[in-house]
């Protein structure tokens, strides 16, 4: 089939330049190359397409009624070529994106949505899960994770990291004895991720870092209902302070041991290997990068973006 389509422009082009030698220099291909194309298409038809002369050519009935054919598919082709040549200059597309749904009302998903409105004719398609999404498999543009990176055949950038802290609901941390050392929480009711089991490593200066591994009473697979199942008082958690930030400010969340430090986890960009390098994918993670910790914040009208 791939031959006989090259065949087929081939023809179109010698039609429309009238003669072998301006189809050869059309094509930078020799004339004798255009002839041997032709012949091949006639024979693989059964049929003469073309008249030929010295000087000129001229098409038989069947040739005519192939040359409106082989015109519509040049054409589609010049078409599609060029809708994607022209995205240079104007971004158009979708852009598949999974990430965790515990980063739904992050920063993040304002940064993708502000990239979005700079270029109208781009639309987002967000999968929102914290069970890890496989990016090839799922015909994912890119994926926003969190957590420590393993070795990937995938291409990574770290975008930013997110503070997290140990929150019960107030009625459930009003029941519990004054805790001042991260030991002290180890006996506790936990509500764990699944698929994160805890075991929070907790800093103070001048203090050595305490690690703790409690028992979790409860493991869901969802952020977001975990975080609603300690508002609704089913133990403590540890959550992304972008997650509860608002609760603890209003009083509904609070946070156990303020004047200790858990790590932060990272949140990277993931996208393929072999994505193209001025592809959609990529100008969002070149936009996403420029608020990443270290980078230059360029000016919007300046990056265009």
């Amino acid at each position: 089939m791939l031959d006989e389509l090259r065949q087929m422009a081939i023809f179109a082009k010698t039609v429309e330049q009238g003669s072998f030698r301006g189809a050869a220099q059309a094509l930078r291909i020799s004339p004798s190359v255009v002839s041997h194309h032709i012949a091949q298409l006639e024979d693989r038809l059964g049929t003469t397409l073309l008249y030929r002369s010295t000087r000129k050519i001229s098409l038989t009935e069947d040739g005519a009624r192939l040359l409106k054919q082989a015109q519509i598919m040049v054409r589609a082709a010049e078409a599609g070529l060029d809708d994607l040549s022209d995205r240079g200059s104007v971004l158009s597309g979708v852009i598949r994106i999974a990430m965790p749904a515990v980063l739904s009302q992050s920063v993040v998903v304002d940064r993708i949505v502000a990239f979005a409105k700079d270029h109208t004719k781009i639309r987002l398609e967000f999968h929102f899960s914290d069970a890890l999404q496989d990016i090839i498999g799922g015909g994912y543009d890119l994926a926003i994770r969190m957590g420590n990176m393993r070795d990937s055949a995938l291409k990574m950038r770290k975008l930013n990291e997110f503070q997290r802290v140990v929150v019960a609901s107030a009625d459930y941390a009003a029941t519990l004895p004054e805790i001042t050392h991260p030991d002290g929480l180890g006996g506790l009711d936990w509500v764990e991720l699944r698929d994160l089991p805890l075991k929070p490593r907790f800093r103070k200066h001048g203090r050595p870092a305490v690690t703790i591994k409690p028992n979790a009473a409860h493991i869901v697979n969802d952020a977001l209902a975990l975080g609603q199942m300690v508002r609704a008082g089913a133990g403590l958690a540890v959550l992304p302070d972008c997650l509860v930030g608002e609760d603890i400010r209003q009083g509904s969340l609070a946070r156990l041991l303020p004047d200790w430090q858990l790590d932060p986890i990272g949140v990277y960009v993931l996208w393929p290997q072999n994505a193209a390098k001025s592809g959609l994918g990529a100008r969002l993670v070149d936009h996403l990068a420029q608020f990443a910790p270290g980078q230059p914040k360029r000016a919007r009208a300046a990056s265009g973006r």
